[in-house]
């Protein structure tokens, strides 16, 4: 293994790390990236897809070209979330915990400031920042970038319009004389003027696997439905992945707390991601997904970014994404580290048209997802009635002279015939339910 990493330049303390987080071969993109950032001092573009290892692309030669004996900032590494600059921060710390007095700091939004003020009076070498919360430490004058080397400018594509207002600000803090480093998935115009607007006249692009911007080990597939059933395919689906974890994404907030509801309703172990909970809480769901307590995860894009948790076996697109940038990353949170991943778009039929669309500019190939029969739907909504049935609690509340009556109506029962009563109920009602409703709404 050390043969491979330490051909490209790496030092033995890195490579001691690497050994030990059994990181066994370096990607398409390390392997270009990591001579060229040790070894020249160009400005440096990098293209690859979501999942291919970007972070130790840049982190690996950063962590071995920072001088630990002098305490300023030396790098910036910006990030769209506080998910994803918490999963940097984690990274390098593994990377690079056999380095003498290496200090790495996270300084990102939505936690309170005071702390990240205090841990900056410290010796810093690298900081990881949301552009926001970096401004404020500006402002404060709790940070100093005057002799920062190294600006890192990471998941651009996603910070587009928090780096329009914000960049001018930072980079008049770095010194003239710096190296800017953009790693994206995606390289659309908006990023190109970022390029021409911020970076080295003589910048060079490293691309990784670009011919086919969709990982290789990802189905994609995508299925028709009626509006009306989509939420009962959604849950046919799921109960054929018990056991395994996904992450569904919806465009809005409102759409992601509805769907975990209903969620929740019929008992899956599901949690809701998105900007308007608290860091708290979602620092507490992401803990819970990680370490497998939780096992589906519903979520916005923007509040998704950062998840790198390898396990993952499937994404549902609940509603079709706007840009074909927003599917790369959906897409690319399953089908991790060299693992196989399933990515399910769910569309109506007015939006089958946009398949195709989307297979001609990723260069990826759709295959249709069969819709199970209305019978199938039906037998699947009965499970998650019964499985509603043996996840609820006792209520103890109820009288417990109640409680006897009751037990005295099917005393006389087996457990059989009482369960085959229970489903004739749930099935009469059912049809009941789906005879008047339309007549009530008539009747309006």
């Amino acid at each position: 293994m050390s043969k491979q990493f330490s051909s490209l330049g790496i030092s033995a303390p890195i490579l001691k790390a690497l050994s030990e987080l059994n990181i066994v071969e370096p990607t398409e993109i390390q392997q270009k990236t990591i001579p060229l950032l040790l070894s020249e001092s160009h400005d440096v573009v990098g293209l690859a897809k979501t999942g291919t290892g970007k972070t130790a692309a840049f982190g690996l030669p950063l962590l071995q070209l920072i001088d630990t004996e002098s305490p300023i900032v030396q790098a910036i590494i910006l990030v769209p979330t506080r998910e994803l600059g918490q999963q940097i921060f984690r990274n390098l710390e593994d990377f690079g915990k056999h380095i003498p007095n290496m200090s790495i700091a996270s300084t990102c939004g939505g936690i309170p400031i005071k702390p990240q003020i205090e841990r900056l009076t410290q010796p810093t070498h690298i900081v990881v920042a949301t552009p926001g919360r970096l401004i404020d430490l500006i402002q404060r004058k709790a940070i100093d970038l005057k002799q920062a080397q190294y600006l890192v400018l990471d998941e651009a594509d996603e910070m587009v319009s928090i780096l329009k207002e914000s960049l001018d600000e930072i980079v008049a803090e770095l010194p003239k004389k710096h190296r800017t480093l953009l790693f994206s998935a995606t390289l659309p115009g908006t990023i190109k003027q970022l390029v021409q607007n911020y970076l080295n006249k003589n910048v060079v692009q490293v691309s990784a696997n670009m011919e086919t911007v969709g990982n290789q080990g990802i189905d994609h597939e995508y299925i028709v439905v009626d509006p009306i059933e989509k939420l009962d395919v959604l849950m046919h689906f799921l109960n054929s992945k018990e056991g395994e974890r996904g992450i569904i994404f919806c465009k809005t907030k409102a759409a992601v707390n509805k769907l975990t509801k209903n969620l929740a309703i019929n008992r899956f172990s599901s949690g809701a991601l998105h900007g308007s909970l608290s860091q708290g809480i979602r620092d507490r769901i992401m803990e819970q997904f990680r370490e497998g307590h939780i096992n589906i995860l519903v979520a916005t894009d923007l509040a998704a970014r950062g998840i790198d948790v390898k396990e993952i076996s499937y994404v549902v697109n609940y509603h079709l994404p706007d840009t074909y940038e927003t599917y790369v990353h959906r897409s690319g949170r399953t089908a991790r580290a060299g693992a196989k991943g399933l990515s399910l778009t769910v569309i109506q039929e007015e939006e089958a048209v946009e398949i195709p669309e989307f297979e001609k500019e990723l260069g990826i190939k759709f295959t249709k997802f069969q819709k199970p029969s209305a019978l199938s739907l039906e037998e699947n909504n009965t499970l998650l009635w019964a499985k509603q049935i043996f996840k609820t609690k006792p209520n103890h509340d109820i009288s417990a002279d109640l409680k006897t009556k009751v037990k005295t109506v099917f005393h006389h029962l087996t457990k059989d015939e009482l369960i085959e009563k229970l489903m004739a109920n749930y099935v009469l009602q059912n049809k009941i339910d789906v005879v008047e409703k339309p007549v009530k709404k008539f009747k309006k």
